[in-house]
């Protein structure tokens, strides 16, 4: 296969092509030789080429076949160098853990940038960062503060779990084809430490859903499913971390999501 591939839509397929923006991006990772790197959807290897000579150990997951043979040919010289096929978003990244942490790195398709965080999100006790080229509008949802309208679901989530860290803002013109969008990069890096802890997380995950499937309503129309456990009683400790419940979602910030939750937690377990 030569390099003149063409990119393919079904793919969600933009190749980086400024020399700029991937020396940018390499110095970010800043990849050691013994670092666990996997690079999600390398391309044509625009980014790999420069980080396999950093770590020529680093393994990539690319799901278009004709690319797959293409990185075979592009990198023989590298016996340590890995090569996954399939869909990144099916691919179980423990199993590439092998008792290193893993650093992952990848220019995301735009149409699978969300499920694929999420899908990361299971395994982010494996990971140490995350260095990805995403679609502006998410980078910017990724990082946003409560009362702005990009924070939402993906915000409290990612937040939730991880250090959000903008890097390096990417015009249109720097992939071949041009997206009608503009990029960033963005380094989230996993909590070692989490700055609050849900009781449950996976209730966490279903509250902060139901708020913002109507974040324009108040937390006390949201959550008409868990009212009952909103109730202050007059001998609960929970009086003393109540939540006006005639607020609206986008004004909570996570930690306040992660007390509204404990304390539906905490009341459904007294009331079993």
């Amino acid at each position: 296969m030569t390099s003149n591939h063409q990119a393919r839509k079904r793919f969600g397929q933009n190749f980086l092509i400024d020399q700029q923006i991937i020396a940018q991006i390499v110095s970010a990772v800043a990849p050691k030789p013994d670092h666990n790197l996997v690079e999600i959807g390398p391309g044509m290897a625009a980014i790999t080429e420069h980080l396999v000579e950093l770590c020529p150990s680093m393994s990539v997951l690319e799901l278009d076949k004709d690319l797959v043979e293409f990185l075979g040919e592009k990198f023989i010289d590298y016996p340590d160098f890995s090569i996954h096929s399939g869909d990144a978003l099916k691919v179980d990244f423990g199993e590439l853990h092998n008792g290193r942490d893993l650093r992952l790195v990848g220019n995301l398709p735009y149409n699978i940038s969300t499920p694929l965080l999420f899908h990361l999100l299971k395994v982010r006790h494996l990971i140490t960062d995350m260095h990805f080229m995403l679609q502006r509008e998410v980078a910017d949802r990724l990082g946003a503060v409560p009362g702005t309208k990009a924070y939402g679901r993906l915000s409290v989530m990612i937040q939730y779990h991880c250090r959000v860290m903008p890097l390096i803002p990417v015009p249109p013109e720097s992939f071949r084809p041009a997206p009608r969008v503009q990029s960033a990069v963005v380094r989230l890096k996993p909590h070692k430490t989490m700055p609050c802890v849900a009781d449950d997380e996976a209730l966490l995950s279903q509250v902060v859903s139901l708020c913002f499937q109507q974040r324009r309503k108040t937390l006390r129309n949201c959550l008409r499913t868990y009212l009952e456990h909103l109730q202050p009683s007059l001998d609960s400790k929970d009086n003393d971390e109540s939540i006006d419940l005639s607020r609206r979602p986008e004004q909570l910030s996570v930690a306040e999501f992660v007390a509204l939750t404990n304390r539906i937690n905490r009341s459904i377990k007294q009331s079993q």
